[in-house]
């Protein structure tokens, strides 16, 4: 993959890369700010502004209205570490794309209408999310079972509904001009569109937006959990569920792949050892899946299921203890682990064929590391050996490294 890059003064990070097989082009831009960045007693800010930044900025009062007159589209999305903002636009309209994203990279219009309005859009997704959907309060009460101290405690929605409800005009100002700001973003441009083209855009628009004074991140580190952390609910809903969770590494860390292929042989497909064992063959769960929360700090391989009806939710934990306990004693098969490589390698190939997936994927390595890293990911993956992951899994799959919620129905 040609990639190309270049940092404006005052501190944009531009990558590029161009693919004339269509007619559109990506304008990917990601924030280096996420629920992780949030104070405890005033969450749910990065979500919100996931929102705000549609509202109008400062010189535009309707985002959307422009673009899609231009035949362009967007979306956005946030998580615990950052947030991302995108849209596709044909590549005889892009400079629209740029324009757009510089205003609201400037300064959003903010008033107390703008703000009152998208509030209440995020209460709203809060309630349906978190309080009126069943299980959705999950993250609500296996991340604070897991960090004691790190902000991943609290999911991205937020802690509490009353942390926006609260949220003041004063307060969402601030968060802007101390996170959106151009030395804090990368800006992945892809598509029909000459790297020439995409300086040239990228300085007229953005280069006059000044730096800001980015606090430099100081997060707590989450101290060792030296022994398990359970939590039984009652709530009501159709069947009881299982959720389990254990300490990983980070993202940057070597170990990071390794733990994301025992979530793939755990849990990817029909013949995945949780789903081929526990949900076909012994028929004790319903349904059952396993993944890694993929976070920057230190974070978490997810176990969750539904067991089948006359399964108490102990026999269905012991059983996924016993699939646990096979990782750590036994050395991966080289057949089952080149197939879990081989579905990786080829999801990867394909995702990349988009010129929207490179965009996205292009911002977020040039953030986290160097934006060629998109073409060693699948390298690193097959690196991955089965002895590095049977010693992984002897280190993670402790009893005193988990964290387990019964969801209970009302009886």
């Amino acid at each position: 993959m040609k990639i190309n890059k270049y940092c404006l003064p005052n501190g944009l990070r531009l990558v590029h890369c161009e693919d004339l097989s269509t007619q559109m082009v990506a304008l990917n831009i990601v924030y280096d700010v996420g629920a992780r960045d949030e104070h405890p007693d005033h969450t749910g800010f990065a979500h919100l502004f996931e929102h705000l930044m549609f509202g109008g900025s400062v010189n535009i009062p309707d985002y959307d209205a422009p673009l899609q007159s231009a035949g362009g589209e967007n979306n956005a999305w946030t998580n615990n570490d950052i947030t991302n903002y995108y849209l596709t636009v044909p590549k005889s309209n892009v400079e629209i794309g740029f324009w757009l994203e510089a205003d609201r990279m400037l300064e959003l219009a903010f008033s107390e209408q703008s703000l009152e309005v998208q509030r209440g859009v995020v209460m709203e997704e809060f309630k349906q999310r978190c309080l009126n959907q069943p299980y959705g309060d999950v993250g609500h009460l296996i991340r604070p079972l897991a960090y004691r101290v790190h902000p991943y405690r609290w999911p991205t929605i937020g802690k509490d509904l009353s942390h926006i409800e609260q949220a003041t005009l004063k307060e969402v100002k601030e968060f802007f001009f101390r996170f959106y700001a151009p030395n804090n973003a990368v800006l992945a441009v892809t598509g029909n569109i000459s790297w020439e083209e995409a300086v040239r855009l990228t300085e007229k628009w953005f280069g006059s937006i000044p730096r800001r004074d980015v606090p430099v991140r100081q997060l707590p580190c989450e101290a060792v959990q030296t022994e398990a952390r359970r939590l039984t609910v009652e709530r009501p809903v159709p069947l009881d569920a299982l959720f389990m969770a254990y300490h990983m590494c980070s993202r940057e860390h070597p170990d990071y792949y390794a733990f994301d292929i025992l979530s793939d042989i755990l849990s990817n497909g029909r013949s995945s050892r949780l789903s081929r064992r526990l949900v076909q063959e012994q028929k004790l769960f319903s349904s059952i899946d396993a993944y890694i929360s993929g976070t920057r700090d230190a974070g978490l391989l997810h176990i969750s299921g539904k067991p089948a009806a006359g399964v108490s939710l102990e026999e269905a934990e012991a059983a996924v203890r016993r699939e646990l306990e096979e990782l750590q004693q036994t050395e991966i098969e080289e057949q089952e682990l080149e197939k879990v490589k081989n579905k990786f390698e080829s999801t990867q190939i394909f995702g990349n064929i988009n010129y929207l997936n490179v965009a996205t994927n292009l911002a977020w390595f040039e953030l986290t590391g160097q934006a060629e890293d998109i073409d060693c990911e699948v390298e690193w993956y097959r690196a991955v050996t089965a002895e590095q992951l049977k010693k992984v899994a002897q280190q993670a799959f402790r009893e005193e490294n988990s964290v387990v919620l019964y969801y209970k129905k009302e009886q």
